[in-house]
Order: structure tokens, then C-alpha cells, then sequence
């Protein structure tokens, strides 16, 4: 059984409800009065944004914990939050190619301190040696989550459940070659459910994967990026095939704002920074803000961007 978006933190999903209900301005000048919501994202380069302009996007905005100059999702996530009015300060600690098991084992003394929110990302097939197995996602997160409670009893903690690879599907010989390109983000998120399941220490579960499902059964995004990206769709993903692209990076940190703060991103509409400063159109800003808030609000895909302004 999924767990609901917001648990732990339901007086935060409380608040952001209510300021939901007053003008912008309003709610920019309460939220500034705020002491700092302290956020840690735990992940490799589906955090970090390889392969895209959002690597090192606006990386003197947040903390890397391993000084490797990196903005990525962290950086996205913070910008959001100063065009929500809301006062964040954000640390991340990633490396490339790495799962749970590895950060624990080599940088788990880095980041035990108190944070109000983390968020940890797993290897993109869970398992490097046993893709789509969930024992390691289950041990390791909820070891990481455990220390981060004791650190501080209130602490939020989800785990980010990342999309299916093009590679895995298309190529044979992936581990989920054959199989429609939506099954592989979902065994991934069912393992990261059990994750959750298997610790009271966790949260929730970010559903980025199914974002980028939802994407593709709205008609944004083209599900088969080998034969070209068909006209008026994004491509969600790299040159590889394998990462994700600034319009996919962009729904992965908008899946985890909304988790996190309860904001509705739908509210940034066309004039959001961040999709002007990445190459991202106005219209495409939209449609991936509306996927975001549709995934996390469980409402139907297919539909979802009947509501959307027109252009």
C-alpha cells in the first residue's frame, strides 16, 4: 500500500493549504518571517543532473557537502522555494554511479547531523549486480533514516523513485528489455514502497518515476526517444537514454518540491526562472508543472492538462 504523500509532516500540508487560500504576496511575506527549513538530498547523478545544463546549475545557491561544485535537483528545488516565498536552505552529497549502500559506507559521517528534510535516491535499478531487487534500497534506507531521526525526532524523510531507462527497455539485453517503457519506473517504485513499508522512519515516497509515466500518457513526452522525439513533445531523457534531460530533471525536482513544501507549482505558470534559464518553453513549464501536481495528487493523467490556461 502506498503511503500518503504527506504523513509526519500533515501540520506542514496543513499550512501550505491554508496559504494556498491567500494572494502570492501574502503568502511570500509570512513565509520570509520563517526560521530556514534545512533540506539534504542523498543521491548520485539522477540527483545531480548529468548530462544536462542542470549539473551545475546554480550551484553557488546551495551547499555540496563534497565540493564538487554541483547544483543539479538540489539547486532547482531551492530556486523554487525563493519563488514560493519560502525560506530553505539546502545541502546535498552525491556521487555518480553510487547507490545507498556506498554513501553509507563512505559518507555516512558527513551528513549525520539534524536536517528537517531529506531525501535520498537510490541506484537507478536498485540493485547495480541484481537490477530491480530491493534488498539493499530496504536496509540501507532505512539505516540512513533511522540515523537521520535520532539526530532530530521531527525529521522528514522520502525516498525519490526514479524513472524507467530507455536502455533497459529498448536495448536487448536490459533488464526490462521487452516490456512497455512504463513497467520499469513502477518496479522501481514498488520497491521503494516496500522501503518505506519497512521502515517507520521514512515518510513517503516520491513518485518521479510515475511522473515521468504520466508525461508520456498525457502526450507531453514521446516514450520512445530510439525513433525520434515526435513534434510538440519533450524528450525526457539524455543523449543516453539512460538520464534524464533538462525537461526531465525539471519534473523530477518538481515532484519532490511539491512533497516536500505542499506548494502547487501550477502556480509559477509561465514565467517560472527555472524553465527560462534551461531552454524550457513557457507552454512546456506548464505542462510539466501540471504532471507534477497531477502524479502527486493521484488525479488522471489523460486529463490532467484539460485544466491548464490557454496559450
Amino acid at each position: 500500500m502506498d503511503r500518503p504523500l504527506v504523513s509526519r509532516m500533515a501540520l506542514v500540508a496543513l499550512t501550505a493549504g491554508l496559504l494556498a487560500a491567500v494572494p502570492a504576496g501574502a503568502q511570500k511575506l509570512d513565509a520570509a518571517s520563517d526560521d530556514p527549513q534545512t533540506v539534504l538530498f542523498i543521491g548520485n547523478s539522477f540527483t545531480y543532473g548529468a548530462h544536462s545544463p542542470v549539473w551545475k546549475y546554480r550551484d553557488t545557491t546551495v551547499d555540496d557537502l563534497n565540493d564538487d561544485h554541483v547544483g543539479g535537483v538540489p539547486a532547482l528545488f531551492k530556486l523554487f522555494t525563493q519563488e514560493a516565498g519560502l525560506h530553505y536552505t539546502v545541502s546535498l552529497e552525491t556521487s555518480g554511479g553510487k547507490n545507498l549502500e556506498w554513501h553509507w559506507d563512505n559518507k555516512r559521517s558527513l551528513v549525520d547531523r539534524p536536517w528537517d528534510h531529506v531525501v535520498m535516491q537510490d541506484y537507478s535499478t536498485l540493485d547495480p549486480q541484481h537490477p530491480g531487487n530491493p534488498q539493499k534500497t530496504i536496509t540501507y534506507s532505512g539505516w540512513f533514516a533511522k540515523m537521520f531521526r535520532a539526530k532530530n525526532p521531527k525529521v522528514d524523510v522520502s525516498l525519490t523513485a526514479t524513472w524507467s531507462r530507455p536502455d533497459q527497455t529498448y536495448v536487448p539485453g536490459g533488464a526490462w528489455y521487452g516490456k512497455p517503457i512504463t513497467q520499469m519506473a513502477l518496479d522501481v517504485r514498488h520497491g521503494y514502497d516496500l522501503a518505506a513499508q519497512a521502515s517507520p522512519d521514512i515518510d513517503r515516497v516520491n513518485p518521479v518515476g510515475q511522473a515521468f509515466n504520466c508525461a508520456m500518457a498525457a502526450g507531453v513526452a514521446d516514450p520512445d526517444p530510439y525513433d525520434g522525439i515526435s513534434y510538440g513533445k519533450v524528450d525526457l531523457w539524455a543523449w543516453d537514454h539512460y538520464h534524464a534531460s533538462r525537461f526531465g530533471y525539471y519534473l523530477e525536482a518538481l515532484t519532490d518540491f511539491i512533497g516536500i513544501t505542499g506548494y502547487d507549482p501550477r502556480r509559477f505558470g509561465k514565467t517560472e526562472t527555472a524553465a527560462d534559464e534551461l531552454g524550457i518553453s513557457p507552454d512546456d513549464a506548464v505542462r510539466l508543472q501540471y504532471i507534477a501536481w497531477a502524479e502527486t495528487h493521484g488525479q488522471d493523467c489523460k486529463t490532467v492538462l484539460s485544466g491548464m490556461p490557454a496559450s
